[in-house]
């Protein structure tokens, strides 16, 4: 057996046991989901542990045991692969290519405004839908409430050099615009019978369920996280499509060695 079909055997068997701890973790989800972020996590995990079978052993069989349309629907799988990544790799520097915290005097953290950012990701949060499953998931995640333990004895000239993260700094707290009296973290005092330009100053409230999980400024605060993870996911999906092309390389080496291998049978 050639030097080929023996590497695309070796890297789908390997990415065929990947596969089984994947599956299992996204059944597992679905069986323990209790929630409407866990139950959001389930479906893109079990996808991913059912396409990496199924295409491991098409790779697998179709190397080893020779078969060469096995092989062949490995490679088409493959090439279709490498042009969705690369694909999505543009269109996350595009949509993430807008938006920044804004820097305040005297402040340690940013504030976030949702109109810095691409119109795309702008609608995608605006979905009410949408929103709502991801309001829940911060809540369940205890964001704010990890917050509050973390800077609760704080005392207000100390919170404000704070460095807060975007989540933090649009979801945990009023808008600086608000001009609100700091307590603790997450309770302010509002000023009496003032009209205020920014909505969100109207949406914030002491309650640990509301605080600004319905502001503009969260929506913001969640897309600027997006932004980061969506830049660090380029970059490795640069390489992780690097090294998808070679082994594409090796596979169409393997699937010319299956049908050279066949026509000297004939």
């Amino acid at each position: 057996m050639k030097l080929s079909n023996n590497l695309i055997g070796i890297l789908n068997f390997l990415t065929l046991l990947l596969s089984i701890p994947i599956l299992v973790m996204g059944v597992w989800l679905h069986r323990q989901a209790n929630t409407e972020c866990e139950r959001w996590l389930e479906k893109p995990i079990i996808a991913l542990g059912v396409f990496l079978l199924i295409v491991s052993l098409m790779g697998f069989i179709g190397a080893c045991c020779r078969v060469s349309w096995l092989l062949w629907f490995y490679l088409l799988f493959m090439f279709l692969l490498i042009v969705l990544l690369f694909v999505f790799t543009i269109f996350a520097f595009i949509v993430t290519n807008e938006g920044a915290g804004e820097k305040l005097s005297n402040k340690g953290y940013k504030e976030y405004r949702l109109g810095d950012y691409s119109h795309w990701l702008q609608k995608r949060v605006n979905d009410n839908g949408n929103w709502k499953k991801i309001k829940s998931c911060l809540q369940s995640g205890k964001v704010c409430s990890l917050y509050h333990n973390q800077f609760v004895n704080d005392t207000d000239d100390k919170f404000f050099t704070e460095n807060l993260s975007a989540i933090q700094s649009g979801c945990c707290k009023p808008s600086n615009d608000c001009s609100f009296t700091y307590v603790n973290p997450t309770t302010w005092t509002k000023t009496g019978n003032v009209t205020y330009t920014n909505p969100d100053c109207d949406a914030w409230a002491n309650d640990p369920n509301v605080l600004c999980f319905n502001c503009q400024s969260c929506k913001a605060g969640l897309l600027q996280n997006i932004k980061t993870d969506w830049k660090k996911a380029a970059v490795v999906n640069i390489i992780f499509l690097i090294f998808l092309v070679i082994v594409y390389s090796i596979g169409c080496c393997a699937f010319r060695n299956n049908r050279n291998d066949n026509w000297k049978r004939y």
